[in-house]
């Protein structure tokens, strides 16, 4: 069964918003990492708006960018499938992204039963729905060493049916002082 994994980048503060801080080379290349080492991405609608066209338009346009931006972009770009679940999106042209309608959990079973790598999901409404059903396995958050005040937190209007333990398998500290969590499932 291929594993859900939640990643995201938040503020000491829990402040998830991507526009409050900006990732370094260091962190993009471990989520160029943690790309590869997945196929299918599941997004809502605003955090598929906020990748694409971004990323895909770096991967094929290199002009005034990092490598570690390009590096990521063509990661990106790469994913095999890309799933949006949403109810005001009419419609996807991305060669490899498919619109989905249907029911949450019953779609993400699914695609855990197929072959392949990883299963990503990012930003905040699908995956906190995702949580409240069980169905994420582990949980990579990079805190940015700063105090926002401000902003969407992370977990705001989650509603777990108990508590949820986590157990660390991994952390990474970076030069600009974020930190990389990784916590399973227990």
């Amino acid at each position: 069964m291929r594993n859900l994994i939640f990643a995201i980048n938040m503020s000491l503060d829990g402040c998830c918003d991507h526009t409050k801080f900006n990732p370094d080379d260091e962190t993009l290349e471990y989520f160029t990492h943690l790309t590869q080492s997945a196929d299918t991405f599941v997004y809502g609608r605003i955090t598929y708006q906020l990748m694409v066209p971004y990323w895909p338009g770096i991967a094929h346009d290199h002009s005034g960018q990092t490598k570690a931006d390009i590096d990521f972009a063509q990661a990106f770009d790469a994913v095999k499938k890309i799933v949006v679940f949403s109810k005001s999106l009419e419609r996807v042209e991305e060669k490899n992204t498919e619109m989905v309608h249907t029911d949450l959990q019953d779609t993400i079973l699914k695609l855990k039963q197929e072959q392949g790598k990883n299963i990503l999901t990012g930003g905040v409404t699908i995956p906190l729905q995702l949580m409240e059903l069980g169905l994420v396995d582990e949980y990579r958050f990079v805190v940015h060493p700063i105090i926002v005040g401000e902003g969407r937190r992370l977990f705001d209007g989650i509603n777990l049916p108990g508590r949820l333990q986590l157990k660390l398998v991994g952390s990474k500290r970076f030069k600009s002082g974020c930190i990389a969590l990784r916590y399973v499932k227990q």
